[in-house]
Order: C-alpha cells, then sequence, then structure tokens
C-alpha cells in the first residue's frame, strides 16, 4: 500500500518525537510492504519566522494532497505576546477549521507495565484496566466563537455557540464508536447553565432513538472530572463540546502516568490529522529527553484509519513490550530511563524482529 502523508514537526520537542515516528512507520512499512512518502510542511513557529503566518496557505495546500496528516506539537513562549492569529498555536487551530477537522479522539489507557513510582496518585488498583475513549468536538464552540474587548480592553468577552449540525455529526461518531465497545455513551456538559449545553443535551437524545442498544448517561463537566478520578472505569465513550473535551483529556492523562504517552486523530470529511496531546515542552527541546511515545501512539492510529490492522496491533504490542522492558523516558521510568532515540530505536527493533 501507498501511503502520502504531509508531516508537520512544529515547535519545541515536535522534530524530536516526529523522527522517532517516522522511524517507527518506516519500520512497518519494511514488514508489511508499505510506502510511505512524506511531505515536510512547516506550521506554528517556524512558519511565524519564515511567511510570519502559523499556518500559511502553502502549507494548507500541501496538507489536502496527502492521505493524512502527521502532526507534533507546536507552542514556543516568545509568541506569547503576539496578537491573536498570530501564536503559534492559532495555526493549528486554523487547519482544523480549514480542514473541518471536526471530531477529535483520544483514547484513555492505563499501561499496568509502568511501574507504579510514576503515577502522580499511588493507586495501581484504581488506575488498572481503565480503557475508555473520549470524542471531542473540535471546530465549534467559545474557541472559535467571537471574542474582543471593549471599554478600553477593560472588559473581554469569547461567545460560544453551537448548531445542530455540528453536534449531529460526532454524535454518530461516538454512538458508532460506544456499540463497537462496552455500549456505553456519556454526554458531559453544563446543561444546568449553559444553554449551548441544553442544545447538546436536547440532541444526543432524540439521535439515541437510532442508536437504543447503547446505554446513555449524563454528566455535569465538574462531576465528570471528579469521576475520572475516583472511579475511571465508569466511562467507556464520553462525548463533550470543544474546551470541556480539551480539559478532560488532559487530566486524564494522569491515568496513564504522563501527558507524553497520549495519542490522538482529529476526524474531517476528506481527511483526517493524527498528533499527540501534549504541548511543545520547550524546555526540553533539543535535548532527547521527550517522551516519543504519544506521537507514536498517534502514528498508531493514523494506520488503523489506513485500514491496517495488524500493522496497528503490533506497533501498540512493541509500545507495551518497551515499557514492560525498561526503555522508556524519565516521565514513565523516573529510576532507570533512556532517552528519546533509545525508546525510538528499542521499538524499530521490536517491530523487524517479531
Amino acid at each position: 500500500m501507498i501511503k502520502y502523508i504531509s508531516v508537520i514537526e512544529g515547535d519545541g520537542i515536535g522534530p524530536e518525537i516526529i523522527k522517532q515516528t517516522i522511524k517507527i512507520l518506516n519500520a512497518i512499512g519494511l514488514k508489511y510492504n508499505h510506502q510511505f512518502f512524506y511531505t515536510k510542511v512547516l506550521a506554528g513557529g517556524s512558519a511565524i519566522e519564515k511567511f510570519g503566518d502559523p499556518m500559511p496557505k502553502e502549507s494548507i495546500n500541501s496538507c489536502y494532497k496527502s492521505d493524512a496528516i502527521l502532526f507534533g506539537c507546536v507552542g514556543d513562549p516568545k509568541y506569547d505576546n503576539n496578537d491573536l492569529g498570530n501564536r503559534p498555536e492559532d495555526g493549528l487551530l486554523k487547519l482544523r477549521k480549514k480542514m473541518d477537522l471536526y471530531c477529535n479522539i483520544r483514547p484513555i489507557k492505563s499501561y499496568p507495565e509502568i511501574d507504579n513510582d510514576a503515577y502522580h496518585i499511588n493507586n495501581q488498583k484504581l488506575f488498572s484496566n481503565v480503557d475508555f475513549v473520549i470524542y471531542r468536538e473540535l471546530t465549534g464552540g467559545i474557541y472559535y466563537g467571537k471574542k474582543g474587548r471593549y471599554n478600553n480592553g477593560e472588559s473581554a468577552y469569547d461567545y460560544c455557540s453551537y448548531s445542530k449540525r455540528e453536534i449531529e455529526r460526532i454524535g454518530h461518531l461516538a454512538f458508532q464508536s460506544a456499540l463497537s465497545r462496552k455500549k456505553k455513551l456519556t454526554l458531559v456538559d453544563k446543561s444546568n447553565v449553559l444553554e449551548t449545553s441544553r442544545l447538546w443535551r436536547e440532541i444526543i437524545k432524540k439521535m439515541w432513538c437510532t442508536y437504543s442498544e447503547v446505554n446513555l448517561d449524563f454528566l455535569y463537566v465538574d462531576n465528570a472530572a471528579m469521576q475520572i478520578i475516583v472511579n475511571p472505569k465508569r466511562f467507556d465513550v464520553i462525548l463533550t463540546e470543544n474546551m470541556f473535551g480539551d480539559i478532560l483529556s488532559d487530566e486524564s492523562s494522569i491515568i496513564s502516568s504522563s501527558l507524553g504517552l497520549l495519542p490522538s486523530a482529529s476526524i474531517g470529511e476528506k481527511i483526517s490529522l493524527f498528533e499527540p496531546v501534549h504541548g511543545s515542552y520547550p524546555q526540553a527541546k533539543g535535548k532527547n529527553i521527550a517522551n516519543p511515545l504519544g506521537c507514536i501512539l498517534s502514528g498508531s492510529m493514523m494506520l488503523e484509519y489506513f485500514g491496517m490492522v495488524q500493522e496497528t496491533k503490533l506497533l501498540e504490542k512493541a509500545v507495551r513490550i518497551s515499557i514492560k522492558d525498561g526503555f522508556s523516558t524519565k516521565d514513565i521510568n523516573p529510576n532507570s530511563y533512556k532517552n528519546t532515540d533509545e525508546v525510538g530505536d528499542y521499538i524499530k527493533k521490536l517491530i523487524l524482529s517479531s
């Protein structure tokens, strides 16, 4: 199989984790006779430096020509005071909107192979065998609403809006995912306060008639945040809006022990993007200490998107073996850790020797 992949390394540790992911994808290609062709695309801080735009038109046009997009991470403190629309993170928001990447999928899994010392909350029993997935709406809500200031800059506003179409299209994907898993869907909202949340609840209830095999329940976002920590096994598929999904998925990283382990997929009508959940971690840039597993597992989600089922299983198995064998970075293996390159090399070796 031949696939064309647009690669956005981005900022900070982005080039380092992308390097390891491509190394693993090439090993998969060699083993299963696939050909992956990569086109590097500028975005984020590097694109601002060259074009004055965090997501130039040339980059978007290149992405349109590919079968999928592999994204590292963007963000640099030196741009924090830039105007809105000209920060590295704004480039990713622009790409999501332009390519209509409306559904963000973030799997949350516990890893029994990780030493208990790596967990911020030392409760292995609570976090063992956790396996749920968050479906986050990605192109609507407060992040994309009209925003601004008035009264000489002393007052500010951010508008949040959602349409029936936006809710229904991600709702269908979440219900379908629940049908293929444990048949449970939890809608997370704040319908006791927000009108947009009331619309979400109203529409999802109507859609439930088509998916009657699914057990549907509802949680306010504050309660959901607590339940993720005290009772994470209650969840199967979580469906929520943009900002709530952003916060809850980052919180859920504690279940895996590190934000560096979490992958994600952003699904669109024609093309999809795959990226780790974490940020650019500028303090670690160039030090060869970043955890590449979130990016590598995002590559695994891309393989699944391509229909490469056996390849996906092998890659995920290799990641778990590498953790068990102690080939992990400091964030999940504080007592005997490896560097970024060593982790990538070991997973490549496991794939080629299996």
